[in-house]
């Protein structure tokens, strides 16, 4: 048995029980019922997840997944590839978006390389970069698939790994990434699985103008015309018209459900790769915390499709897991809600006269 079918196999869903416990005590606290509204519709769906009342959210880390991808020679993005690089190095020095919302709420940031177009054995050994990388950056999808079915599989996998790897090291994971161009893939993955067309879900990604948006949109739909990605087979999506970083997105997600452990989804990349997580256990759904909604019009497709409701909406759209940084503030004021505030008896507080 594969380690992805394996997985699988591990992944249930929230304990009921431990659900019941919460919402009984949080329909018991010192204040109006359900006062702090969707606070605590997320300490309960902590509670579910994690199969007690009293959730460990302190040990967090925000895993910065890279790859790069062959469709930049489309003419999709603004930037140069080797930028990936670049904010590869950016990161592990500490000098980027990410790592200063990390700060803020005490999280790890892991530098994961995927599959990066550069060279970068100078970094192995640097304690927070790992590399496991599938292949030197994806295919040019607008010519065929960005990869094989094999590939495919081994980046959902080595994800899988790295969340079990963590696992025993941290309480939430949060979901990041780098790669020039990847939001052409994200948009050819949502418009794949939902159905919807290339316009509904294609952005304006590092800030294109609108004449390279409406070029973007045609790639788009070129490469969807090209690959005939199947919906009903997540794999075969993430075949044709996904990416290495993304790929192993998915299988991060996938490992932290199966390990009971909330994940936090940042934007809309790393909402592509929860769809096909999605897509491989519908269960893992139970295990995402959905961080922000971003200004990348494909974002709230993707998101209702997981039925899903974002914490945050801040017009973000850089992506690195800056959304997944802050909305862990949020999983920590929903665990202290939960577990800090006095219910009426404890405080002997009188409640509403019924």
């Amino acid at each position: 048995m594969t380690l992805l079918n394996q997985t699988l196999t591990r992944i249930v869903p929230q304990d009921a029980s431990a659900r019941e416990q919460a919402k009984t005590r949080l329909d018991q606290l010192t204040m109006p019922h359900w006062a702090l509204g969707r606070l605590m519709d997320l300490a309960l769906d902590l509670a579910g997840m994690t199969r007690t009342v009293r959730p460990q959210v302190d040990r967090r880390v925000v895993v910065v997944m890279a790859g790069d991808h062959g469709v930049v020679a489309e003419g999709v993005t603004k930037y140069p590839q080797e930028v990936t690089c670049q904010m590869i190095l950016n990161f592990l020095r500490k000098g980027a978006g990410i790592n200063a919302l990390a700060r803020v709420v005490e999280a790890s940031v892991l530098v994961v390389n995927m599959g990066v177009a550069g060279d970068l054995g100078n970094l192995i050994g640097h304690a927070s970069f790992i590399s496991r990388p599938v292949g030197p950056g994806t295919r040019n999808m607008a010519a065929g698939p960005a990869m094989t079915r094999e590939e495919a599989l081994r980046s959902i996998e080595t994800g899988i790994q790295l969340a079990l790897d963590l696992g025993p090291s941290y309480d939430v994971l949060g979901t990041g990434e780098m790669g020039i161009g990847n939001t052409t893939p994200s948009s050819a993955i949502v418009a794949a699985v939902t159905g919807s067309s290339p316009e509904e879900v294609t952005g304006h990604g590092t800030g294109i103008d609108d004449d390279q948006h409406r070029h973007k949109i045609t790639v788009v739909e070129r490469i969807l015309a090209r690959n005939n990605p199947d919906p009903s087979d997540p794999l075969d999506v993430l075949t044709k018209v996904g990416g290495f970083e993304i790929g192993g997105l998915a299988g991060l997600i996938l490992g932290a459900a199966s390990m009971q452990k909330p994940v936090v989804v940042d934007g809309f990349i790393s909402t592509a790769a929860a769809l096909i997580a999605y897509g491989l256990s519908a269960t893992a759904g139970e295990y995402m915390i959905a961080a922000h909604r971003s200004v990348e019009r494909g974002h709230q497709v993707a998101l209702d499709h997981l039925k899903k409701q974002p914490l945050l909406d801040l017009d973000l759209r850089l992506g690195e897991g800056t959304g997944a940084a802050l909305a862990m503030a949020f999983v920590e004021a929903a665990v202290r809600i939960l577990t800090e505030v006095a219910t009426f008896e404890e405080a002997s507080v009188s409640q509403a006269i019924e």
